[in-house]
């Protein structure tokens, strides 16, 4: 845990290196102190192809951190804060940045690894 969803306007991809912006938010996810086992980061770009946002440039990127609930609103939100300035830092030339946290019930959650 975490997963970091990162969704991109499609057209980004030819400007920017997405899988930079991958390591970068790693890193920041990894320098958080949230995740003290680095190896359960999980980092993945999905493009949209057809947006529109109501802001110029006609760019976006939106990144869900999805992760096992319990923590504290305070860590959440610099965890937020710090994964914001990171992907600031990829994509200073994008048009609208953007981060937000959903807990996964512990209850529910399935997963395995090899």
């Amino acid at each position: 845990m975490p997963h970091i969803i990162v969704e991109y306007a499609g057209h980004l991809d030819e400007t920017h290196c997405l899988t930079g912006v991958c390591q970068t938010l790693f890193d920041a996810a990894a320098a958080s102190g949230v995740f003290p086992d680095v190896s359960a980061i999980k980092v993945r770009a999905i493009p949209a192809p057809f947006f529109r946002i109501g802001t110029e440039p006609q760019s976006f990127a939106h990144v869900t951190i999805r992760l096992l609930a319990g923590r504290d609103e305070a860590t959440k939100a610099e965890l937020t804060r710090s994964i914001l300035a990171a992907l600031d830092q990829a994509l200073p030339d994008v048009g609208s940045l953007s981060v937000d946290i959903k807990d996964i019930d512990t209850a529910t959650y399935a997963k395995r690894t090899l």
